[in-house]
């Protein structure tokens, strides 16, 4: 970190081609996954350069393996897929591109770009890491997916190496860490449990739609809650705190936003507290 709290460049471009060369060393076992599950080679590598969502690509051929139907493989490849939706709302913020660039970015928004970017103090530091990460685990991605096809009938049986098991571990492995709320620990265990509880009695595929309803029933339970509880925390005005987080006395508050919030120095570059998710998750977990 440098003085004014910025990170190098050079640290930046090491997180993002760490995450990507990891990540895209997976889409071998992709590759080899998609042959053995009947789709050819452009069929896979199609997959791989248009869709570019690992869980949603491996969901979709992991379903159309164990004899699922296609519609209902697709669907739940889809809905794996929305979360990428609300990752571009929240990237939107952060990177504020040109209006021009953002059809092409969001092909890259995806969890690890979205995990690298997050992480970073500052809009330059953000946008460096998102095109790092986006750009290496495309390239790799794609080129693994192709060499995984290629090679899929010496390797034989997937299931025999756990290739297979590559990109869901993956997956979790970046999934685990953003779960730091209650609320979105039950969400993950209950989503979990429909999903082992339904895989031998229901068609392949649809165990992952159905665990989809565990993020409604969870925040249903949450409402229940909070509504027996009296009125939310969040309703309160918040104290002002100084940089270390203690209470500022009232007579020494200086001018405030609409929000609340004291005047700050101007730092256009440094993605303040507003634009930070790991902040708003520790103000949430804090009410």
């Amino acid at each position: 970190m440098t003085d004014d709290g910025a990170k190098p460049d050079a640290a930046v471009v090491r997180d993002g081609l760490g995450v990507g060369v990891a990540v895209g060393l997976s889409g071998f076992a992709f590759g080899v996954t998609s042959a053995g599950s009947g789709l050819g080679l452009l069929q896979t590598c199609a997959l791989s350069l248009l869709v570019f969502t690992g869980a949603s690509q491996f969901a979709l051929v992991g379903a159309l393996a164990a004899g699922g139907n296609p519609y209902t493989a697709a669907a739940g490849a889809f809905f794996l897929g929305v979360r990428n939706a609300f990752y571009g709302l929240r990237l939107s913020q952060v990177l504020a591109l040109p209006r021009a660039v953002r059809p092409f970015a969001a092909q890259w928004v995806i969890d690890e770009t979205t995990a690298v970017t997050l992480a970073q103090p500052t809009r330059r530091a953000a946008r460096i890491g998102f095109t790092v990460t986006g750009l290496s685990l495309y390239l790799l991605w794609n080129l693994t997916t192709l060499l995984g096809a290629l090679g899929a009938k010496a390797i034989g049986d997937t299931r025999a190496w756990g290739l297979d098991a590559a990109g869901p571990a993956v997956f979790l492995a970046l999934l685990a860490p953003m779960l730091k709320t209650a609320t979105e620990r039950a969400v993950a265990g209950l989503a979990v449990v429909l999903g082992l509880v339904l895989l031998p009695v229901l068609p392949a595929g649809v165990p992952v739609l159905v665990a989809a309803l565990a993020a409604p029933v969870a925040l249903f339970a949450e409402g229940r809650r909070g509504g027996r509880g009296g009125p939310a925390l969040r309703d309160l005005p918040e104290r002002p705190t100084d940089s270390v987080g203690r209470d500022v006395p009232a007579d020494q508050v200086g001018p405030t936003d609409e929000q609340g919030r004291s005047d700050g120095p101007d730092r256009s570059d440094r993605l303040d507290g507003s634009d930070r998710p790991d902040a708003a998750v520790r103000r949430e977990a804090g009410r």
